[in-house]
């Protein structure tokens, strides 16, 4: 990994290329991310690059997090994250990393988390068929129906698929494309979906593959 953001997911849109084509992307308000703290094998036993994102007031925080901020001498942040990066020669405590460290054509992978739908039934959650609707049958038509064996071995298989909690899940998409980056705007228009609803926090850094 050399190079990393946090930024924030504001939308998907379509851009128009000039030979007419369209690219569904995701517009991501990336940075600034101030540089909060460099960490060494030396003093941490690995290296990784500390970086905010999204100020608030320190009221918002409590003391132990604040004293970060302080003694790398930023305004507080909501969002802390940590990088591990290859090469931290070119980075400084008190540093800012803005849009402008991706570039046009870039692959990247960018990490989120999904939209929670809470629990959920087996129609909703792995895509299950319902019951007849006819005569004879309940009132179980969205139930998830026979479990298992009767007598032999007279249990419900482990990994059955149930109701449950759905969503709310960290999820990593690899190998997606920077199709423009807006320098003023602070913004990176990814080509395709990224996880999480409009408003999440997402990180995005250069792909692994």
């Amino acid at each position: 990994m050399i190079k990393a953001i946090i930024g924030r997911k504001a939308g998907m849109t379509q851009v128009f290329t000039a030979d007419g084509k369209v690219i569904p992307v995701t517009v991501i308000e990336a940075g600034p991310c101030p540089v909060v703290q460099i960490k060494t094998v030396e003093k941490d036993g690995y290296a990784a690059l500390k970086l905010g994102f999204d100020k608030t007031s320190e009221k918002a925080l409590t003391k132990p997090q604040l004293g970060q901020f302080k003694k790398a001498g930023v305004e507080p942040c909501k969002v802390l994250k940590e990088f591990r990066l290859d090469d931290l020669s070119s980075y400084a405590v008190g540093g800012e990393i803005k849009a402008d460290v991706f570039a046009v054509g870039d692959r990247v992978d960018v990490h989120g988390v999904t939209k929670g739908h809470g629990y959920s039934g087996v129609i909703k959650r792995w895509n299950q068929h319902r019951l007849k609707e006819t005569h004879g049958v309940g009132p179980v038509h969205r139930e998830p129906g026979s479990m298992g064996a009767n007598s032999s071995p007279s249990r419900v298989f482990k990994n059955k698929r149930l109701a449950g909690q759905y969503g709310h899940e960290n999820v990593t998409i690899q190998n997606l494309e920077v199709v423009r980056v807006d320098f003023e705007r602070n913004c990176i228009l990814i080509k395709g979906s990224v996880p999480g609803p409009d408003g999440s926090v997402v990180t995005i850094n250069d792909t692994v593959k």
